[in-house]
């Protein structure tokens, strides 16, 4: 089902735009009041999953190689970080180019037919840390029984995995309605389309300077090493999963960086998310004007840049989970409402094929940089 998720995704989205007027006030209420349930329940797990996914990954390192993980993790950091700077240059253009959506008048918001909601009980970031922390402790002291637990977690997981995947048909179903009963689907489609492109652009144009910089400024290697990223590139367009991809992309970079890859890919495939750092800022901005408010200054952005590189690490493996995840920094950094939240949670899933396309090439260009670091190349499998 995770392959065929655009299809679905695309035909749902047109099979309820087609039976919109047939399909009663209440049963749109209801649909859109369980959208944000399902919302509310995957912030509530997404803590849980954190934590066994880098426990999972860094429990089953060799030692010599986790000596080199806090080195990855502070590159990581700052590439995210330059890249959603990039992206405020770009998203600040769009906002001035005045290419937003036009809000529709005199319609009736759509109101859920209940609320829900779950308690958090940990924060993200501390079951990031708590993974990593016991991660490295097991990985050094005692490895066969990290490995006992990874295995048990990888199941959980991937069980979680699969339930929402099932889910968000029905996540999407509910603001899809919201959307169209508003009159602003058809808006999105026509209107953003040129901020698609723009977006599309100026990310791949960063990741192929990434290639060029890990290619030594060679165009017959960064030509290769191009070639060798595209069926893990082409995979992630069609699954929207990064993780379902990661074979394909631990082979692809394996042939472009080393060895090294097979330490920097499993902890780039859910934190080092390029066409994300571009994608959801540039869209930010599209959506601010579109609701009519000002501009970020520099520092307000600023602070949102960090907590959004810090949120990276929180990110599910899911179509659309890296919106999920950030739009309480969104709200609380750059003060979006609800109905802001839902129509760039449209826009981002929307665009999901070609951000995940994106973030596949970008840990690929990612791995070839580090790679032409002398720490990494000492590094063994």
């Amino acid at each position: 089902m995770f392959k065929k998720m655009p299809i679905i995704l695309l035909a749902l989205i047109g099979l309820i735009i087609a039976i919109d007027r047939y399909i009663p006030i209440g049963v749109k209420s209801v649909m859109y009041a369980l959208s944000l349930s399902i919302k509310s329940a995957i912030i509530f797990i997404l803590p849980f999953l954190i934590f066994m996914l880098l426990f999972k990954t860094i429990s089953q390192l060799s030692k010599g190689a986790s000596k080199m993980i806090l080195l990855i993790l502070a590159a990581i950091c700052c590439s995210n970080f330059l890249s959603v700077m990039v992206s405020y240059q770009i998203g600040s253009a769009v906002y001035n180019l005045n290419l937003s959506l036009a809000s529709p008048q005199g319609v009736e918001a759509l109101a859920p037919a209940w609320t829900f909601s779950l308690p958090k009980l940990i924060a993200n970031n501390h079951a990031m840390f708590g993974g990593i922390c016991l991660g490295l402790l097991f990985s050094f002291f005692n490895k066969s029984m990290g490995q006992k637990i990874a295995f048990q977690f990888e199941k959980i997981v991937g069980k979680i995995l699969a339930g929402l995947t099932l889910a968000i048909p029905f996540f999407i179903t509910g603001f899809v309605m919201k959307l169209i009963h508003e009159k602003m689907i058809k808006s999105i489609i026509t209107d953003y389309s040129l901020i698609f492109l723009l977006v599309t652009i100026s990310t791949f144009a960063y990741i192929a300077l990434f290639y060029f910089v890990g290619s030594r400024f060679q165009f017959s290697r960064f030509s290769s090493n191009i070639k060798n990223m595209l069926p893990a590139a082409i995979t992630g367009f069609t699954s929207m999963s990064s993780a379902a991809a990661m074979p394909l992309t631990l082979i692809a970079a394996e042939k472009n960086a080393g060895k090294s890859s097979l330490l920097t890919i499993p902890l780039t495939v859910n934190t080092h998310l390029m066409g994300d750092c571009f994608a959801i800022p540039i869209f930010a901005f599209a959506v601010m004007k579109n609701f009519g408010m000002a501009e970020p200054t520099f520092m307000v952005y600023l602070l949102f840049a960090f907590y959004f590189v810090m949120a990276k690490f929180s990110v599910a493996a899911i179509p659309g989970g890296t919106i999920i995840v950030m739009l309480p920094i969104l709200e609380s950094q750059l003060g979006f409402t609800g109905e802001m939240a839902s129509l760039i949670t449209a826009l981002c899933i929307l665009f999901d094929p070609i951000v995940t396309c994106a973030n596949i090439s970008g840990n690929g260009g990612f791995a070839t940089v580090l790679s032409r670091i002398n720490k990494f190349k000492t590094i063994e499998a």
